[in-house]
């Protein structure tokens, strides 16, 4: 009876350990949830149906002035004008923040619109607490891959603390986004040179998705399979930065 008692113990203990591992998890879970309802996620699809060729200051007090929304390219084998695509990952990926608990505000929600790149960044800094913004690469047919475009700390318009989280920023999103996705990754790049970035006062990252002008990257991006799965990594990306992984 004795042994009967401690084995009855016994596996009472354990599922008494097993009940509170899961209730530790599930409150985890729902906690992170209310953190992330605490952040508002920027996300600027980049380009327009028309591109917008008068110019603007390149950054606060600039004297360089450069147009204010480019055409952008398009996909040489889908055909599809970069605007859309990045319009299409946009919503997807805002669908995917928002089902993780996040706050989201996009620059735009369709492509007829005429939204320069400093508007852009000036509507992401009103109520964001980190702006994405999204592109995808156009060169010679055998350029490939995805790569992160982030200001360096001697960008000469933003904050040095701003500037090195933008950096960590732009390293997750794309170690996320490669490792979710077939696109190969480039690489980061420092560029003080993008009137978009220039004029965020918050974390901020341009991620080109990859190259419309390859015939591999181009396939992939224009299938609407791989946009969910691509804004997935790119929230997982989100969800890294802040630690959430």
């Amino acid at each position: 009876m004795k042994n009967v008692a401690k084995r009855l113990l016994a596996a009472t203990l354990t599922l008494s350990v097993l009940v509170a591992c899961v209730g530790i998890s599930g409150v985890g879970a729902s906690a992170k949830k209310r953190q992330r309802s605490d952040l508002t996620i920027g996300i600027d699809p980049g380009h327009q149906s028309r591109g917008n060729f008068s110019t603007e200051p390149m950054g606060p007090g600039s004297s360089t002035k450069k147009i204010k929304v480019a055409g952008g390219t398009h996909g040489t084998t889908s055909g599809i004008p970069e605007y859309k695509l990045t319009l299409a990952v946009a919503k997807y990926l805002k669908k995917e923040l928002k089902a993780r608990g996040y706050k989201v505000v996009m620059t735009r929600s369709r492509n007829d619109v005429d939204i320069s790149n400093k508007e852009r960044a000036e509507k992401l800094n009103k109520k964001c607490n980190i702006a994405i913004r999204l592109h995808a690469d156009g060169a010679a047919a055998s350029a490939n891959g995805a790569s992160a475009l982030y200001p360096s700390t001697k960008n000469p318009y933003l904050k040095e603390s701003v500037c090195k989280k933008s950096k960590k920023l732009s390293e997750k999103l794309l170690t996320a986004y490669c490792k979710g996705t077939s696109i190969r990754k480039r690489g980061l790049s420092a560029r003080d040179d993008l009137t978009g970035t220039n004029w965020s006062k918050i974390p901020v990252a341009l991620i080109e998705m990859g190259f419309m002008t390859n015939r591999s990257d181009d396939t992939y991006m224009a299938k609407t399979k791989n946009q969910k799965a691509m804004a997935k990594a790119l929230a997982d990306g989100v969800d890294a930065y802040y630690g959430f992984d």
